[in-house]
């Protein structure tokens, strides 16, 4: 046996699945850090959809913690998967995504993923580099590993053939190829959302089919959307981007429930459990103010991926246009008035609105202000003669200068 490295952390359990939901088993990793040499640990995303959100993160800081600890830790960017679609959570079959659409989101999923990851102590690999070496034959001997009867286990394909929903026989692969990654990259610990179990622990049975010791299993929660209800996900547009900016960010997420407050202190801030506990009592009880500890909980949010003079700026932006009614004194975007005549053109000219049509929509709602007026007539004329604001809701803003000439 070598001897440990230096890091205090390397051999802590409790600090290495710090916020995991499942660990299978906690005994197994007290057993494999045993032997003393850096584990290989492995997590494995879909470049699926252009940017990453809030919900990515919550297993990527887990992925670094492992990095921090003086581990071996693999980020694997399955754009092999990605062309089969991950089933997981799904009662319909996933659209396929193209290699062009699949390149391009892994390059931004690299570079917005260095927010949480430090990229330097973490090798990045592309699942393609094993699973396009196999041939007919070795596919057909994987599949040979795992009964129809091992995949109805999982909840979304039991639950759409129980419904009568079709289940492309494609979609078999995905576990299986995810299980193969663990055999290519000899994982020792696997990562990931608390939908992904199945997968992993297919990968422990194929692993050990290889001759493999299975791996540990370890899934986080899954971070509830700003809807309160259904897990973060563009698709449903319950979400909340890494790149958007930070007033945007910072109104997003002061949009919660007051009950996910301490959920996404700990999950989107990665505050300890300990404070986990104290929010949800302080909240309970009366003694903490739900709306202060929000701003709180949003403000380290948005520092963390826009730095902390733009989280304060955003937080001074949402108290003084939204809780006090403001309109912004920094600087604005601008628009000429050009052409425009109504009110409605100039919400279509500043990208508030697709068309004349959904810009009228928007005034009949009461939505839109000039220089902090409600406009309540969808076919308004515009009839300032200076440079005066222009706002849609509390968060978009943008400064109208007269027609020159």
């Amino acid at each position: 046996m070598t001897d440990p490295p230096a890091n205090p952390h390397f051999s802590d359990v409790e600090f290495l699945l710090d916020g995991f939901e499942h660990v299978e088993t906690r005994e197994d990793l007290r057993e494999r850090l045993k032997l003393g040499r850096p584990l290989n640990v492995k997590l494995g995303i879909d470049p699926t959809s252009p940017d990453l959100h809030l919900g990515f993160m919550v297993v990527l800081d887990k992925l670094q913690r492992f990095a921090e600890a003086g581990h071996r830790v693999t980020w694997i960017i399955g754009d092999f998967t990605a062309r089969i679609g991950d089933p997981s959570g799904k009662n319909i079959t996933r659209p396929q995504l193209t290699p062009e659409e699949i390149e391009a989101n892994m390059e931004t999923y690299k570079r917005q993923a260095a927010k949480v990851l430090d990229l330097d102590k973490i090798t990045v690999r592309y699942n393609s580099e094993w699973l396009d070496k196999l041939t007919i034959t070795d596919l057909v001997k994987l599949l040979a590993k795992t009964t129809v009867a091992q995949m109805l286990e999982r909840n979304d394909f039991h639950n759409r053939y129980g419904a009568g929903t079709p289940i492309s026989l494609h979609e078999f692969l995905y576990p299986v190829a995810q299980a193969y990654d663990s055999i290519a990259v000899s994982a020792d610990v696997e990562l990931g959302g608390s939908d992904q179990l199945f997968n992993l622990l297919l990968g422990r049975h194929y692993q050990r089919e290889y001759g493999q010791p299975p791996q540990i299993c370890a899934t986080v929660p899954l971070l509830v959307g700003l809807d309160g209800q259904k897990k973060m996900s563009k698709s449903l547009g319950n979400y909340v981007g890494i790149t958007e900016a930070p007033s945007d960010q910072f109104g997003k997420l002061m949009k919660i429930g007051d009950e996910l407050i301490p959920t996404y202190a700990r999950l989107a801030a990665f505050r300890p459990q300990s404070e986990f506990e104290r929010l949800k009592r302080d909240l309970a009880s009366g003694q903490a103010n739900a709306m202060d500890e929000k701003k709180s909980v949003a403000e380290e949010v948005v520092a963390r991926y826009h730095g902390s003079d733009s989280a304060r700026a955003a937080r001074e932006h949402f108290e003084a246009t939204v809780q006090r009614k403001e309109i912004p004194s920094g600087d604005l975007p601008e628009i000429e008035l050009g052409e425009c005549t109504r009110v409605a053109e100039l919400l279509v000219k500043a990208g508030f609105a697709q068309s004349r049509r959904e810009a009228e929509r928007l005034i009949a709602g009461g939505g839109v202000k000039v220089e902090g007026a409600v406009v309540s007539d969808p076919r308004a004329t515009w009839s300032a003669g200076a440079p005066a604001v222009l706002s849609v809701g509390s968060r978009r803003f943008v400064r109208v200068l007269p027609r020159k000439g």
